[in-house]
């Protein structure tokens, strides 16, 4: 099935460099990832957050790169899995042909999961429905969802502003994070 999501094309047209889906799946993977699209450097090597946005999730889940890429540990699935372009304030939103499509069969593989970390406000309206909370709200209220689900913000360098405005992020939530991580890949 891997290989037939990464051949798709569903989306080709709509998209500035083509399809290239950019995933990470295991059938024994602990955690997923759940993010909104590849990035354009992550879209140029074809390695899912290839960037400074990874470099900052790896610090805040206490990860190094390689079990990071260690595909029976860590899935990662965003809602769209190419790159989708980019607007005056960043990447465009994720198309939604992908969830529509593969989402469910794909999870569907992933029984071993003991944590989904869901990332940005797109993944987390897919994955906690459209509540009216804001992102900020709903990351606030992490609690609510441990130890199996936690949102998050996006860790892009775009989101520095949010991460100074909210200190108890990096002072109640990362520490928590970075120690249920180490308990589930112990």
């Amino acid at each position: 099935m891997l290989a037939e999501v990464r051949a798709c094309t569903i989306c080709e047209c709509h998209l500035p460099l083509g399809s290239r889906p950019v995933l990470q799946l295991h059938p024994k993977a602990k955690i997923l990832i759940a993010g909104q699209a590849p990035g354009r450097k992550a879209h140029d090597s074809g390695v899912p957050f290839d960037d400074a946005s990874g470099k900052r999730l790896r610090e805040w889940l206490g990860m190094t790169r390689e079990v990071f890429y260690d595909p029976e540990l860590i899935a990662i699935l965003p809602m769209s899995f190419c790159f989708p372009g980019t607007s005056a304030s960043g990447d465009v939103p994720p198309r939604s042909e992908c969830a529509a499509v593969w989402h469910r069969q794909l999870m569907a593989q992933l029984c071993h999961l003991e944590l989904t970390l869901v990332l940005g406000q797109y993944a987390q309206a897919h994955h906690f429905g459209e509540t009216g909370s804001s992102l900020t709200e709903r990351v606030k209220s992490w609690r609510t969802y441990w130890p199996h689900m936690i949102p998050l913000p996006h860790p892009s360098p775009r989101n520095n502003h949010w991460i100074r405005r909210n200190p108890w992020f990096e002072i109640e939530l990362l520490p928590s994070l970075r120690e249920r991580v180490s308990e589930i890949l112990i």
